[in-house]
């Protein structure tokens, strides 16, 4: 095991694309880190750098403390699991797993006894004698899992691993995943652009949009106190509501949100400039049915419904702030199936205390 440190790295490529832009980050001994983003925002990028499949073009990467920048791969002691599994379809799957011990010239009885016990902990002993075309989707990726296990890694690093599994298998092989990380104590980072997968498996995420590390935190600090609205909009599903605005003041100097004429007055009070142009964010969960006349409530005109048996997505429209005659499109979940319909007027109470600022950055304000 050993931890990993992205030391102001930076990756571009000829012809100027950047694909890591000034990455710090730190990877605990025996953590499970996962890394999310979207297509092209450099989490592939991370994982062959460390792996030593692509040089850095400026800065330092460190395992177990020590640089490994000039090291080839076979050095570095990491192994890739890689999207499409990169198993040899000539070979057995007991050749696959013996295949990167062949090559450090392990002798006979020690190969066999590291793929016995990547196979009983993978539970793939009966599977040894197959080849690839012979498993399913999720034994392929066990039997890819075993080969990287077998090397005795101290960094073990997942690149996408279950997007070819159907939402069935993703579920049960990640939670082997998880599993198997508490039982090795490996340090493990997992990249994907799955969102559930990333808030379900790990002890951190990392957030990464067009190179640029935006935040890293345990997955509840993620979706409750978001650093910038590019998290904000991306973790959460459906996604938080984002709004431009600005704060108008109360008598008293207090915060509140104003949506026409009809004001919701923020929790506590908030060191802000009324004038000051703002973001505001609200869960879809910070949204409820309310009655008519309830104070911190607003007018709504649902606009169309996904019900989802334990659950309703109301699609709403109100009046959109500073926006005379201007609609808003908000999204409210609401439990179970309430008895609503498209065109229908409703009232919405926001909860206050779940009031999402930025400012005009982008940036989290907090009060």
């Amino acid at each position: 095991m050993a931890s990993v440190a992205f030391e102001h790295v930076e990756k571009s490529y000829p012809g100027g694309a950047h694909a890591l832009i000034d990455l710090s980050l730190e990877v605990g001994d025996g953590e499970l880190l996962v890394v999310v983003g979207s297509s092209g925002s450099g989490k592939s990028t991370l994982l062959r750098v460390l792996a030593g499949l692509e040089p850095v073009s400026s800065g330092t990467l460190r395992i177990g403390g020590r640089v490994v920048n000039g090291l080839p791969p076979q050095q570095r002691n990491v192994a890739m699991v890689f999207q499409d599994y990169a198993l040899y379809p000539h070979m057995s799957v007991r050749g696959n797993l013996e295949f990167p011990l062949r090559m450090r010239g392990l002798a006979r009885d020690e190969m066999r006894r590291r793929v016995e016990w990547a196979a009983d902990l993978l539970e793939i002993g009966a599977l040894l004698e197959r080849r690839p075309a012979q498993l399913s989707g999720g034994q392929r990726q066990r039997a890819a899992m075993g080969r990287a296990l077998v090397r005795e890694p101290t960094v073990f690093l997942l690149d996408e691993p279950l997007s070819n599994l159907d939402a069935r298998l993703r579920s049960a092989v990640r939670a082997e995943i998880g599993d198997l990380q508490r039982r090795l104590h490996t340090t493990m980072i997992y990249v994907t652009h799955d969102q559930l997968e990333a808030m379900t498996l790990a002890e951190r995420v990392a957030v990464l949009h067009q190179g640029r590390l935006q935040q890293v935190a345990p997955p509840r600090e993620l979706y409750e106190r978001p650093a910038n609205t590019f998290v904000a909009g991306f973790i959460g599903s459906p996604p938080m509501n984002l709004f431009p605005t600005r704060l108008v003041l109360d008598g008293g100097g207090r915060a509140e949100l104003a949506f026409g004429a009809e004001r919701v007055p923020l929790c506590s009070p908030r060191v802000l400039r009324s004038e000051a142009p703002l973001t505001v964010g609200l869960r879809p969960e910070a949204l409820a049915l309310a009655s008519d006349g309830e104070p911190g409530s607003i007018a709504a005109r649902v606009e169309h419904l996904e019900s989802l048996g334990h659950e309703t997505l109301a699609h709403v429209s109100v009046e959109a702030p500073g926006q005379p005659g201007g609609r808003l499109a908000l999204v409210a979940r609401l439990p179970g199936m309430p008895e609503l319909e498209a065109g229908r007027a409703v009232r919405l109470r926001i909860d206050a205390q779940h009031v999402h600022l930025f400012d005009a950055a982008g940036l989290r304000i907090d009060g």
